[in-house]
């Protein structure tokens, strides 16, 4: 198996498998796990009102197909003095790829792309490599020893719904409104506890505070504003974002990334 990884300005790119081989027919994943120099980072897959977020173009054998691009829960980052959604941290995107059932084993596959990204310090610098990665095809394949925890860490964070909370959105001009109530089996909000919310459609400017009211029923409720300036194709009619809180929302699980997607009342 031959690893792919290259150094760019404030980071390094590694291209790396979460199992051992290609077994036919069999689908598995292949991440790019990209470290941040300190001061330096990259984007979610929605960076807010400035950034570009990170992909990857793939160039698959015939018979080979890719999933998305998935992306752990964001971390708020800084452009220069602008509020973004990305990461900081080492940070690992994963793709699911499908191989074809007439492989045969013995067999090396390469695994090509094109990663393209924007990486900010003080300065932004854009950039794109060519990536490979090369694994054999067998009969039967096992967790990659150093890779395979990676993956599953990664995906412990994926921000995920629930039913313990009841959420609904309002909007009026740039002023929209997202009230969180907890069911009976929602972890309650504390007095002085904060969330942060990260916009999943470009639909909420990044940079704005966020100020918040906890409602003498437990409800939260998040002020928010909208972006000036919207990219995509139609007028949204949900408020589709992520909700971040410490220690969990749901009573017995710690996972803190909470996805929204409320229906946007307007007057």
């Amino acid at each position: 198996m031959t690893l792919f990884a290259g150094a760019q300005t404030g980071l390094t790119l590694q291209i790396v498998p979460e199992t051992t081989a290609i077994v036919p027919g069999q689908p598995f994943r292949v991440g790019l796990f990209i470290q941040h120099q300190p001061g330096w980072h990259t984007y979610w897959r929605q960076p807010g009102i400035v950034g570009v977020p990170t992909s990857i173009a793939w160039e698959l054998p015939p018979g080979f197909t890719a999933g998305e691009l998935e992306y752990p829960e964001p971390e708020s980052v800084l452009m220069f003095r602008i509020k973004a959604q990305g990461y900081e941290r080492d940070v690992l995107l994963q793709t699911q790829i499908t191989p074809p059932m007439d492989l045969k084993p013995g067999q090396t596959i390469p695994l090509k792309g094109k990663a393209t990204w924007m990486c900010c310090g003080n300065t932004c610098h854009p950039g794109h490599m060519d990536i490979q990665l090369k694994m054999p095809v067998a009969a039967e394949s096992h967790a990659h020893a150093q890779w395979q925890p990676f993956f599953e860490k990664e995906r412990a964070t994926y921000p995920q719904p629930s039913n313990a909370w009841v959420t609904q959105a309002t909007e009026e001009g740039l002023k929209v409104t997202l009230t969180l109530t907890p069911g009976p089996e929602a972890r309650p909000f504390a007095a002085d506890e904060k969330v942060l919310f990260f916009t999943e459609d470009g639909w909420i400017n990044s940079d704005e505070p966020q100020p918040q009211d906890l409602r003498p029923n437990g409800s939260l409720v998040l002020h928010l504003t909208r972006a000036d300036v919207y990219l995509g194709k139609t007028i949204p009619t949900t408020l589709k974002g992520v909700i971040q809180r410490n220690g969990g929302w749901v009573k017995g699980a710690t996972w803190r990334s909470l996805a929204v997607s409320p229906p946007l009342g307007r007057p």
